[in-house]
């Protein structure tokens, strides 16, 4: 029960953002805070599990600098000596080569396939100003924006693999909203960025836990249940209930059987697609319909424990070839310093769709496909395979198709119209976004919410705008 004068608030979700609101809204102590969890751990996919002795994450993951001050500062407080500064250092496969990731002027020089740039510098030169006057997509406005020859090379078939669908069939909004260097020009101003972000610690650097990332998702678990939050784990959400047009509670189950939690406000981070299919009464059809049509692209990422202390000097490697099946490569003992002699484990990503004949692989197919990938790329693995391992997404990434819009807004537009519930986070607002701007979320949202739990919804939805500015960093 809660405590005298407290209000009741339900956290569905215990990723990043849902952490982050938990420890703002407990720290208040105007509330009682409960966070649902379906897993055993926190984190969602910003977590961090072991494998062979070392900590890995789920895929490649950053803090960028571009973290709010706010926010930044509440994470050092929390990780003291344990938020690394580390410089980033990847490189990407390109028409047979390997370039630097972050983009370096001289090796570009020395390393970009000469074709490639003579077609940079022809469309460069060749370049129409102003909109394209046909209907914009995903692959209009990046070809408009960067040339045919960059497009053509990287981000088309990098996209087809990642979402697994033709970059004409992809929204405008993907390209906004996924490629941070839309145009040469922003393109140029980054390998700039990165010159000068290696002498000022700020573009070509990233921070990271020195136990894995899901080390800042464990710290706002830790100060959250320090300030009063409770933390229900290996509980899942079967009902939001809805009366006269309001939220007022929610419904598990865990290993405990079936309870009921009043709440004043129900701040989900679920997929918004998965929140409009529990509440009761139903939604009504066209939003059910919609719910339906929004769609995630799945990724199964496979790890190899390696009997080496380690396998290149590289934190990631991209590649957008279509040949090789992968999208990308990380070794986790290369981001944290993780110190264990004589082996490092590799995290390959290879994005798919729930039932596809990749989806269903066993270990030891999905093992040898990560092999036969790296050594299309000319990537040869010398060392002793010791082990692998698999574990699978089903909601990696949003897939913005051309009608995914509608979609958004009719789910969207129904749930606001429901006092007593708000929408937020990367899964809970359809968004592709960076750790940081989910806990940005987070915080806007504790912001709005006075101490008995009313919704600002004017300035919630000036978040709302600030939100859609968010731009993915790699």
């Amino acid at each position: 029960m809660p405590a005298r004068g407290q209000t009741p608030v339900v956290v569905l979700g215990a990723g990043p953002a849902g952490l982050g609101a938990a420890f703002r809204l407990a720290n208040r102590k105007a509330f009682d805070v409960k966070v649902i969890e379906r897993g055993l751990e926190v984190g969602g996919n910003a977590g961090s599990f072991n494998i062979a002795g070392l900590r890995v994450d789920f895929g490649s993951h950053r803090l960028h600098p571009s973290c709010a001050p706010e926010i930044l500062a509440d994470i050092r407080q929390m990780l003291g000596g344990d938020l690394l500064d580390r410089p980033r250092h990847g490189r990407i496969r390109l028409r047979g080569r390997w370039v630097h990731f972050p983009l370096q002027p001289l090796d570009l020089l020395v390393n970009l396939p000469l074709k490639f740039s003579c077609g940079v510098a022809v469309d460069a030169a060749t370049k129409k100003f102003g909109r394209n006057a046909q209907e914009e997509n995903f692959a209009t406005v990046l070809e408009q924006g960067l040339g045919r020859t960059i497009c053509r090379d990287f981000y088309f078939p990098y996209a087809q693999k990642i979402w697994g669908v033709q970059p004409a069939a992809l929204d405008a909004e993907q390209a906004r909203r996924r490629v941070s260097a839309g145009s040469l020009g922003k393109m140029i101003g980054k390998v700039l960025n990165g010159i000068a972000g290696r002498k000022t610690k700020g573009k070509g650097r990233f921070y990271y836990p020195r136990k894995g990332f899901g080390q800042i998702s464990e710290a706002y678990a830790c100060a959250a249940t320090k300030a009063g939050a409770a933390l229900l784990l290996g509980t899942s959400v079967t009902g939001i209930e809805i009366e006269n047009g309001r939220a007022v509670a929610v419904r598990v189950h865990s290993e405990q059987g079936e309870d009921r939690l009043p709440a004043r406000q129900i701040l989900s981070t679920i997929p918004i697609s998965v929140l409009a299919q529990q509440l009761t009464p139903k939604a009504p059809a066209p939003v059910l319909a919609s719910a339906a049509a929004l769609r995630f692209r799945a990724m199964i990422l496979v790890y190899l424990v390696l009997d080496t202390e380690r396998f290149t000097e590289y934190d990631a490697h991209y590649f957008p070839d279509a040949e090789v099946t992968i999208t990308r490569l990380s070794e986790p003992k290369n981001y944290g310093l993780a110190t264990l002699p004589g082996t490092t484990v590799l995290c390959a990503e290879l994005p798919c769709s729930i039932g596809d004949p990749v989806w269903q692989a066993s270990e030891t197919e999905l093992r040898d496909l990560v092999l036969e990938a790296l050594a299309v790329a000319g990537i040869q693995v010398t060392a002793k395979v010791r082990g692998s391992a698999a574990r699978r997404l089903p909601n990696a990434y949003p897939i913005y198709n051309r009608d995914y819009q509608k979609h958004f807004n009719c789910i969207d537009d129904h749930l606001a119209g429901i006092d007593g519930l708000l929408t937020f986070g990367r899964q809970g607002l359809f968004a592709h976004d960076n750790t940081h701007h989910a806990l940005a979320m987070a915080y806007a949202m504790s912001d709005c919410l006075d101490d008995t739990g009313a919704l600002n919804k004017d300035k919630w939805q000036q978040h709302r705008g600030e939100f859609l500015k968010h731009v993915v960093e790699d």
